[in-house]
């Protein structure tokens, strides 16, 4: 599996979002439905400067299913979204929904 680096998570909030992203800390996550594991990894949260509404960031990537390259989440803190486990639920419910 490719692996990523924390850059690439910084260019991916500052392409999608705009403004200035750096790192502050890494944060493991388990997300689960009925008991079940469905997403467990390390999202990474970054302090945003130049944002005209948030101030952090959480980023993180997954590999593509049948594929070698990666998917990359770069989520704003806002709204509803005030944790880094909140950010990985609703890129869940939006990647449902896509489907």
């Amino acid at each position: 599996m490719p692996k990523f680096s924390i850059d690439q998570l910084k260019q991916a909030i500052e392409s999608q979002h705009g403004g200035k992203a750096t790192p502050a800390q890494s944060v493991p996550v388990r997300e689960t439905f009925e008991g079940k594991s469905v997403w467990e990894g390390v999202v990474h949260v970054f302090d945003l400067a130049g944002h005209p509404k948030a101030t952090q960031a959480y980023a993180w990537s997954s590999p593509i299913k049948g594929s070698t390259k990666r998917r990359f989440f770069p989520v704003l803190k806002m709204g509803a979204i005030m944790s880094p486990a909140d950010a990985v639920r609703a890129a869940i419910v939006a990647e449902h929904r896509e489907k």
